[in-house]
């Protein structure tokens, strides 16, 4: 199990991997999907960063990260 900090600082790198890949623009425009990016993390061999522990849930906090860099804190 890996470091939730160190994690957080690989998937939220990994979201503008991500973004450039599929050609998503980091503005609250546009509607990125937290599931097509994590089947992503799976396809490319990262899925290791979301394993972590956490309060709640590793995926629900690697959503979070995923809303904050693209800018979709208003959807929640």
């Amino acid at each position: 199990m890996m470091k939730k900090d160190d994690c957080e600082k690989a998937i939220r790198g990994l979201c503008h991997d991500w973004g450039r890949e599929v050609g998503i623009a980091r503005a609250a425009e546009s509607d990125p999907s937290f599931s097509q990016f994590k089947t992503w993390l799976h396809a490319k061999g990262y899925s290791h960063y979301l394993n972590f522990r956490s309060s709640i849930s590793a995926d629900y906090d690697a959503e979070q990260w995923f809303i904050q860099e693209f800018k979709q804190g208003w959807r929640y």
